[in-house]
C-alpha cells in the first residue's frame, strides 16, 4: 500500500511540474564537472519540505567512476545542535555537453530537474535551479559570503521569474563561533 502511494504521489507531483507555462531556464554554457565536484554551502533557498528549519546545510558532490553524482546532503535539523539529518539522492547529468543540467533522484523513478544557472568562473558560487521556478539554492564554497555578493545572486535568482521575498537565509554556525 506504501508503495502505491508513493507511486500515486510521484505521478502527481510528475503532472504537476509539466504544467509550467514559463520558458525553459538556461543554464551555464559549461561546468567543468570534476572542479564542482566537492563541498557546497547552502547560503539561502527557497526550502523543499524536507529543508525547512535546515541549520548548517551542506551538500557535497562526488563523481563516481558511471559518470553519475554521488550527493550527500546533510544539516541539523531545526537548530544547530538539532538532530543531524543526512540524504543521498543520486544525480545523473542529462546534458553532458554542458554538464549544467541533471536529473536528482532521490526516490526511485523520478529524476527531479537541476540545473545549474550561475556558476562563477573560480567556482566559488553557484546557483541552482528548476524550470519550474518552486525551489532554488544559492550555495558557496564558505558558509558566508560578503552581503554585495549575496545582493548580487538575490537579484539574479529573481531575474529568472523566482519571487526573491520566498528565499530564506540559510543559518550557519562558524566553528569557535556561537
Amino acid at each position: 500500500m506504501k508503495k502505491i502511494k508513493l507511486t500515486l504521489l510521484a505521478a502527481m507531483v510528475c503532472l504537476l511540474a509539466s504544467c509550467n507555462s514559463q520558458p525553459p531556464m538556461a543554464t551555464v554554457k559549461y561546468v567543468d564537472i570534476e572542479r564542482f565536484m566537492g563541498d557546497w554551502y547552502v547560503i539561502a533557498n527557497i526550502p523543499t519540505f524536507v529543508e525547512k528549519g535546515a541549520h548548517n546545510p551542506i551538500e557535497s558532490y562526488r563523481l563516481d567512476a558511471d559518470g553519475t553524482i554521488a550527493t550527500t546532503f546533510t544539516f541539523n535539523a531545526d537548530a544547530f545542535d538539532g538532530e543531524k539529518k543526512t540524504y543521498q539522492p543520486r544525480g545523473f547529468i542529462k546534458n553532458t555537453q554542458t554538464n549544467a543540467e541533471w536529473g536528482m533522484q532521490f526516490l526511485w523513478p523520478i529524476k527531479a530537474d537541476y540545473r545549474i544557472v550561475y556558476l562563477d568562473a573560480d567556482y566559488q558560487y553557484t546557483v541552482i535551479g528548476r524550470n519550474n521556478r518552486d525551489y532554488v539554492w544559492i550555495m558557496a564554497r564558505s558558509p558566508q559570503i560578503p552581503a554585495q555578493k549575496y545582493t548580487e545572486l538575490e537579484h539574479f535568482v529573481a531575474s529568472l521569474g523566482y519571487n526573491p521575498q520566498l528565499l530564506e537565509k540559510a543559518p550557519h554556525q562558524i566553528l569557535g563561533s556561537e
